[in-house]
C-alpha cells in the first residue's frame, strides 16, 4: 500500500515567545513579530503549522520560516535597526556650567548654586569641544547645550555657537544645534540670536502650574509663568517664519515623572495641549545622582509608573480620535524599531547602548564621558565611566578601556536573560543605570528596575497592537516620525 506523500510544515529558525493576552508573542533576531493563539503556537513550535493558511503566510514575511527566508530583505531590516554601530558619535552635549537658578526635586545633572564660582566651561575648552566633536566620522552631528542652565554662562554659548557654525562651513558636515534651557535667563536679543543661528529649542514643563512649581523650584518667582512665556515666543516664531533666511524650529519640551505626577496624567497631557506643544515624552525618573539620593521622597516602583503611563497614554489616544494632535515620544521610540525596524535614536534603547559610539558629554572641566548620565556619576567622585578628555583624538576615545568596557556590558548578548527574551531585537541595558542601582555595569536582569519598567511597557505596547483603532493611531505617530 502506497504512503500519502507527508506535508511539508513550518520549520522555525531561532525565536523567541512571551505570552501575552491569552496567546503568544513570537519575535526574532530580525525584528519581526506575530501574535499566535495558543493552538498556532503549538502548531507552529514542534513543526506542525501547514502552509498555505494565513498564519503560515504571515509568519513567513516575517522571517519565521526557515525555508521561506528573504534574507536581502530581513538583513535590510537588521541594518536599518542596527545602523548606528556602522556610522560615528552623532550626539554631542556640552555641558557649560553646573550653575543654575533652580533647585528641582529630581535633579540629575548635579548642578550647584546660581553664584558658585569655577564652574563654567570656558571658550578655549568649549572650541576644543567643537573640533573634537567634529574629529566623529558622521557625516551629520549634533551639539546639544546643556546645565546647569548654559543661559549663565552666555558668552561663551554664543561665542561657541558661532564658532561651530563657522566649523560646519569649514568641514562639509551638517550640524544642528541645540539648546536645553529652563528660560529664566532668556530675553529677547538671546532669543533672536539663537533663533538667527538656527538653534532648535527645548525647556522642561513637568504639568499645570502647581505641579511644574512644586517640581521645579525657581528662586526668582513663579518658574512655570516663564516657561510658558518663552514656549509662546518661540511657537510664534516658528509659525511666522514666513520669508526669513534661517529655519526655526518648533519648540518642544520634556516632562519628569516625579512621585507628584503619578494621577494626574490627564492633567499633564491638557498642559501640553494647551500650549501648542504637539509632543509630549512620559520620561520616568532614573535612579541616578541626586534623584537615587531622594528616591524614597519623589520615585515610584516600575508598576507605579505604569499604571500612571497606560492611563495617560490612553488618553492621548482618546484624544488624537477625537482629532487633537499630540503623540506620546516614549511609545514612538520604542514602536519605531517595532513597527519600522527604524533606529530610533534613542540611544537607551541600543544594543550596544549608545555611550560613546551614539553620544559623548563633555562636562565644564573638559572632562569627556560615555555619557551624559555618566557625567552625572563622574560629578559624584567615581570616574569610572570617564573616556578621556577634549585634548585627546576622537580615535582614542572611542577605542578606550572605558569605551569598550561599556560596550560590552550593554551587549544583549551578553545577557543571558536579556538573550532568550522576546524583547531583545527591540530593548537595550543602561550599564550606567546598572552600576548606580545595583552595582555592577552588567546588572541582575531578574531583579533590575528598568527591565521591569521597559516589559511593562512592552507588553503594554504590543497589547494596542492588537486593537485596529489604537494601531491606526499609533502608526500615524511612527509615519510623521519617519517623515521628519
Amino acid at each position: 500500500m502506497a504512503r500519502k506523500p507527508a506535508v511539508k510544515t513550518a520549520e522555525a529558525p531561532d525565536f523567541r515567545f512571551r505570552r501575552l493576552d491569552g496567546g503568544f508573542l513570537v519575535t526574532n533576531d530580525f525584528g519581526g513579530h506575530a501574535f499566535l493563539s495558543n493552538s498556532d503556537f503549538s502548531r507552529y513550535s514542534t513543526g506542525r503549522l501547514a502552509p498555505g493558511s494565513k498564519v503560515y503566510d504571515g509568519l513567513a514575511a516575517g522571517g519565521f520560516v526557515k525555508d521561506r527566508l528573504n534574507f536581502e530583505s530581513l538583513f535590510g531590516n537588521w541594518r536599518s535597526r542596527n545602523e548606528s554601530v556602522f556610522y560615528g558619535t552623532g550626539l554631542h552635549i556640552f555641558v557649560l556650567t553646573l550653575r543654575c537658578n533652580h533647585k528641582c526635586a529630581y535633579c540629575q545633572s548635579s548642578v550647584a548654586g546660581e553664584k558658585a564660582e569655577n564652574l563654567d566651561m570656558s571658550l578655549p575648552i568649549a572650541k576644543k569641544s567643537v573640533d573634537l566633536a567634529f574629529q566623529s566620522p558622521r557625516s551629520a552631528i549634533t551639539i546639544e547645550f546643556q546645565g546647569g542652565e548654559p543661559l549663565a554662562n552666555w558668552d561663551v554659548l554664543s561665542g561657541t555657537i558661532k564658532y561651530a557654525r563657522l566649523k560646519e562651513k569649514r568641514t562639509g558636515k551638517k550640524l544642528t544645534l541645540a539648546l536645553v534651557s529652563n528660560f529664566s535667563l532668556m530675553d529677547e536679543a538671546k532669543a533672536a540670536f539663537l533663533l538667527e543661528n538656527e538653534v532648535s529649542i527645548c525647556t522642561s514643563l513637568d504639568g499645570p502650574e502647581a505641579l511644574h512649581n512644586a517640581n521645579r523650584t525657581y528662586a526668582g518667582g513663579n518658574s512655570h509663568k516663564q516657561t510658558v512665556k518663552w514656549l509662546k515666543h518661540f511657537n510664534a516664531s516658528h509659525d511666522s517664519q514666513y520669508g526669513l533666511k534661517y529655519r526655526v524650529f518648533k519648540p518642544s519640551a520634556l516632562l519628569t515623572v516625579s512621585k507628584r505626577t503619578l494621577g494626574r496624567g490627564r492633567e499633564v497631557v491638557d498642559e501640553y495641549i494647551g500650549r501648542g506643544l504637539e509632543e509630549i515624552f512620559l520620561r520616568p525618573l532614573a535612579p541616578i545622582g541626586y534623584a537615587k539620593k531622594h528616591w524614597g521622597a519623589i520615585g515610584y516602583t516600575p508598576e507605579e509608573f505604569l499604571k500612571f503611563y497606560k492611563e495617560a497614554l490612553r488618553y492621548i489616544l482618546r484624544k488624537n480620535h477625537a482629532g487633537v494632535k499630540i503623540r506620546e515620544k516614549f511609545a514612538v521610540l520604542l514602536l519605531s524599531k517595532i513597527l519600522k525596524s527604524r533606529d530610533s535614536g534613542y540611544l537607551d534603547m541600543r544594543c550596544p547602548c549608545g555611550a560613546s559610539t551614539g553620544q559623548l558629554a563633555y562636562n565644564y572641566n573638559g572632562d569627556v564621558y560615555t555619557c551624559d548620565e555618566a557625567r552625572m556619576v563622574g560629578w559624584g567622585g567615581d570616574d569610572i565611566f570617564k573616556a578621556g578628555t577634549v585634548r585627546d583624538k576622537y580615535e582614542d576615545i572611542i577605542s578606550s578601556p572605558t569605551t569598550k568596557t561599556v560596550c560590552a556590558a550593554s551587549n544583549l548578548e551578553s545577557q543571558p536573560l536579556c538573550h532568550r527574551c522576546a524583547y531583545r531585537p527591540y530593548c537595550g541595558v543602561c550599564p550606567v543605570v546598572n552600576y548606580e542601582a545595583q552595582n555592577s555595569i552588567w546588572g541582575q536582569m531578574p531583579a533590575n528596575y528598568r527591565c521591569r519598567l521597559l516589559t511593562g511597557l512592552f507588553d503594554f505596547l504590543f497589547g494596542l497592537l492588537r486593537d485596529a483603532k489604537s494601531r491606526s493611531v499609533l502608526e500615524t505617530w511612527v509615519n510623521a516620525g519617519a517623515s521628519r
